[in-house]
């Protein structure tokens, strides 16, 4: 009776344990995001400034330059298999602290309950690992932040990618696809805009950016 009362009283600790990790301590939840939970931006945004530092070769870190709200517009726009997916392999790197710890006494924290340096450190460790798996999981997660941080006009800018604005003739094509992540009826163009007169004068590298990418510019 005493083997069972403890093995119950280990199992309830355990479960309030878990509890607490995967549920307590995060900020209350951004009512400007879509899709995410508060724990999947907390983790978003930590695994962003990890990956993307502020002060780095490009100033803006990574939170700065809207990874988490363009990585909350991409979850919201996926169909439920990828949303999964997506959902699963954040909080599986959010709690992946328990089978492979950052440096330190509180390396098994949770990684958005990790340090600035050791956030840094699990990175280094997965992109570096010996285990294949890993490293795929690591690309995985890479390649996503890196598609929200070149979605930011600013950091286009300061890498001399900035799109210009260039008058370009409208196609058939135009009149059948919105913008991407838009719905049909967004679609700014008509037949009757078809063939329409364009500036034929040379392009000028260093002429004025197109207006969603300039500073201070309208939002895309």
């Amino acid at each position: 009776m005493g083997t069972g009362i403890l093995l119950a009283a280990l199992a309830i600790g355990a479960a309030a344990w878990a509890a607490a990790r995967v549920l307590g301590g995060y900020p209350p939840r951004d009512p400007s995001l879509r899709a995410f939970s508060p724990r999947e931006a907390a983790f978003v945004t930590a695994a962003a400034d990890a990956a993307f530092p502020p002060g780095g070769a490009i100033p803006l870190s990574g939170s700065e330059a809207g990874i988490p709200r363009h990585l909350d517009l991409y979850l919201a726009g996926q169909g439920p298999r990828n949303r999964l997916l997506l959902r699963l392999l954040l909080a599986f790197f959010e709690h992946a602290t328990l089978l492979f710890p950052a440096p330190g006494v509180t390396g098994f924290r949770r990684f958005s309950a990790l340090s600035p340096a050791q956030r840094v450190s699990v990175l280094d460790a997965w992109s570096q690992s010996s285990l294949r798996v890993r490293r795929i999981v690591f690309t995985s997660l890479r390649t996503i932040l890196t598609m929200g941080y070149f979605d930011s006009p600013a950091v286009l800018r300061a890498t001399g990618l900035a799109p210009l604005a260039i008058e370009t003739p409208v196609v058939e094509a135009d009149l059948l696809y919105p913008r991407i992540g838009c719905a049909r009826d967004t679609i700014r163009w008509r037949p009757e805009d078809l063939g329409r007169p364009v500036p034929r004068a040379p392009l000028d590298p260093h002429g004025p950016l197109h207006p969603a990418y300039a500073a201070g510019g309208a939002p895309r």
